[in-house]
């Protein structure tokens, strides 16, 4: 037994790392010593025993070899193995825990720290002893004195507030909720500095650029001159690596826990990450508030892990996550009645402002930028900012370059092929994130009209997330072109990536892509392809500043609010005066409708809807040589569907009322031509054909179509016949 032992692989520490704030396994500084126990994994029941009695531990079911029983005994055992060294060491009480790894011979194992070089020290012996156990040795008290003679070394560098902090992380929506923050505390008069993956920014003037999403972030913003509110974008990575750069927070907001990121720093499911998540709950003050998700069940959760009052947000005014909150004493912020609105234990709901009036929603259309408004808020109100300058700063952050870069920022401009389109630039970096693009390219899209997208993503995606991403693209974009991002390809190549997205858009039915090496040659491809009323969506991260340069050139406009809000509604069908159209129509006087007409013709002037609908109005008036000059100036203008075709009959018809017969036939069998199965078309192409001296035509026009298109039991019974008569009288014969 001893040589085999001699001749098995050692115990190894294959990470020993000091995190300097709140963590995985504290709320303070600990550190962290990830083992790779092999040996123990592998050895026999009575050898484990042995080294159980020996760790104090005799009463221990050691379990089978390569069980979890016997990974979880193990877990034990490290943890056995710091406590006796710290002991030996002087340190009679210390914070120890351990858990078991994603393998079965790999095991964590964490302690507390106040001295940088004894920590070190102290995680460097824990490989040792527990080899020396297994060998049946003892250098618990060598290893003691290594601790006992290590230098202090640099004290923790974690901040400790002396101002108001909130902390921000999720999978999605952390930046734009973090950037919305900031604005509302700085409309607020606050001098404000916040930090991100962009950078760290000092009351809107960028300090630092780069991705500060850690500790290094936290540093700058409350070092900043004269700040009186910190705002902290917290990524997952740097709470694992380094842990949080704050003591303490007043505000922690968690917008949602998704799949990303996962096989990295021994994260490999949503819980674990979620688990991560909760890192600033925890470390939020008992008076403040966590700021949660209530439509994500792992982020309600962490309420239970969090000293601060729960302040749920959720898009269903009916989510019992409401009535969890208030009755924990907390609050609620939801979407009741079309408005941001906060509900409290008093039962009286605020309502703060109409969801239509806050640009970054995208007049509504924009979900999960809903939650994030909604997030934003609470956390605004949760730091004490005063209640109207919440509301000031929701009306007024447009996400646009300069306020909220990289996410759902929206364009108007000249298609390649006629009329102009919209660009949406968005970093959609994960299938949440592109299911979020696609619902806001739907949602501007012209009717009849098409979806185009610039498909890409970095390469520490898993390969099914970048499949989904595929088959995500393939069921919701009309064309896929791939847009790649050379510098996140992180280790695979644009082959490598590329054969993925394309797995997943066979997935979906899509053949064959174009590719493109960079996501500016997507665009630009795209655009040049892009008719009147499309939407071209670009999945941004590595070249903002390109495209930006790039649509500044070719004269696109940045969407504001208004803009938006009329290509939503277009989007639907409807006009912007859609209620007006309707009043118009509802008034029963002739005249007063062409009044109220005119007032709206020259409110939108050049407008092909309000054209058509003020030609109506004489039409219906009697007054069809003037409705026939506004129908053709509607055509002319490029009236869309469903009203084209519908001009096309009211114009024919006031030219079958005015004499000019075959013009009106002429339209009505081209328009007939292309609807073969409308009745309604079939109907006014026999009124002018009779007009034209035509009847046989018309007739057997007619009877053509019923036959064909009729549902009627007793057609059904003769189509045969009525389509034989209907071809005779086109053909003279009777």
């Amino acid at each position: 037994m001893t040589s085999d032992l001699h001749t098995a692989p050692a115990v190894t520490a294959t990470e020993v790392r000091v995190l300097e704030g709140p963590n995985l396994y504290f709320p303070r500084p600990a550190a962290k010593v990830t083992l790779d126990l092999t040996p123990y994994v592998d050895a026999d029941r009575e050898t484990l025993g042995r080294v159980a009695r020996t760790a104090g531990l005799g009463g221990a079911q050691v379990g089978d070899p390569h069980t979890e029983q016997r990974q979880r005994v193990v877990a034990r055992l490290a943890e056995r193995a710091v406590r006796q060294v710290s002991r030996a060491s002087g340190t009679s009480r210390l914070g120890v825990r351990s858990r078991p790894g994603t393998e079965l011979s790999v095991v964590v194992v964490s302690f507390v720290w106040r001295r940088r070089g004894s920590a070190q020290a102290l995680g460097e012996s824990v490989a040792p002893v527990l080899e020396a156990w297994l060998r049946g040795d003892d250098v618990v008290e060598q290893q003691a004195e290594l601790v006992r003679s290590a230098p202090d070394g640099p004290p923790p560098r974690i901040v400790t507030p002396r101002i108001p902090v909130a902390s921000v992380t999720g999978t999605n929506g952390k930046t734009s909720t973090t950037r919305l923050l900031a604005h509302i505390a700085m409309t607020a008069g606050k001098h404000t500095a916040w930090s991100s993956t962009d950078g760290v920014v000092d009351h809107g003037e960028m300090v630092e650029a780069g991705d500060f999403s850690g500790p290094a972030g936290a540093r700058g913003v409350l070092g900043a001159p004269g700040v009186e509110i910190g705002i902290l974008e917290t990524a997952r990575g740097g709470m694992l690596l380094k842990g949080l750069g704050v003591s303490h927070n007043d505000v922690s907001v968690v917008t949602n826990v998704s799949a990303d990121h996962l096989g990295l720093h021994g994260v490999d499911t949503v819980d674990q990450l979620a688990e991560v998540k909760a890192i600033i709950t925890r470390a939020t003050r008992p008076e403040g508030w966590t700021v949660l998700n209530g439509d994500d069940p792992r982020v309600w959760a962490m309420r239970t892990g969090s000293p601060a009052k729960p302040w749920v947000f959720t898009l269903d005014p009916n989510s019992p996550a409401i009535r969890e909150s208030l009755g924990a004493g907390g609050r609620a912020i939801t979407v009741l009645d079309d408005h941001v609105t906060v509900l409290s234990e008093s039962g009286m709901p605020d309502r703060l402002v109409p969801i239509v009036d806050i640009p970054m929603t995208i007049s509504g259309l924009s979900r999960h930028n809903v939650a994030n408004v909604l997030a934003a808020a609470a956390a605004a109100l949760g730091l004490g900012i005063d209640r109207d300058a919440v509301v000031e700063g929701l009306r007024s952050f447009r996400p646009d370059a300069s306020l909220n870069p990289g996410r759902m920022n929206t364009y108007t401009a000249t298609a390649g092929l006629g009329g102009q389109c919209t660009v949406v630039v968005d970093l959609a970096h994960n299938e949440a994130g592109l299911e979020a693009l696609m619902d806001v390219a739907e949602g501007l899209v012209a009717p009849g009209s098409r979806i185009h997208l610039g498909l890409g993503a970095a390469g520490d995606r898993t390969d099914e997330i970048l499949e989904n991403l595929g088959e995500i693209a393939g069921h919701r974009a009309d064309h896929v072109v791939a847009a790649h991002k050379a510098h996140y390809l992180r280790g695979r190549s644009m082959e490598e990536l590329e054969s993925h997205l394309r797995i997943g858009l066979q997935r979906a039915g899509v053949a064959d892509i174009a590719s493109y090496t960079t996501e500016l040659a997507g665009l630009q491809a795209l655009v040049e392809a892009a008719h009147d009323g499309d939407v071209v969506a670009i999945m941004c991260h590595a070249e903002r500043q390109a495209i930006y340069d790039w649509l500044a050139e070719i004269g696109a406009v940045a969407d504001d609010a208004a803009d938006i809000r009329r290509k939503v509604i277009a989007s639907r069908g409807e006009h912007e005066a859609e209620e007006a159209i309707a009043e118009l129509w509802a008034d029963e006087d002739a005249d007063r409708r062409i009044e109220t007409a005119a007032r709206l013709h020259a409110a939108y002037p050049g407008d092909s809807r309000i054209t058509y609908e003020y030609a109506g109005t004489f039409d219906s008036a009697g007054q069809e040589q003037r409705a026939v000059e506004l129908y053709r100036e509607a055509l002319d203008i490029g009236l869309r569907e469903p009203f084209h075709h519908r001009a096309v009959i009211q114009l024919a018809s006031s030219l079958r009322n005015v004499g000019e017969h075959e013009e009106a036939v002429r339209l009505l069998d081209e328009l007939a031509a292309d609807r073969p199965e409308s009745v309604g078309v079939a109907a006014f192409r026999a009124l002018a054909l009779h007009s034209a001296g035509r009847s046989a035509d018309a007739l057997g026009g007619l009877l053509s179509v019923v036959a064909q298109a009729s549902t009627d039991e007793d057609v059904l019974r003769y189509r045969r016949s009525l389509t034989a008569y209907a071809k005779e009288l086109e053909q003279g014969v009777r």
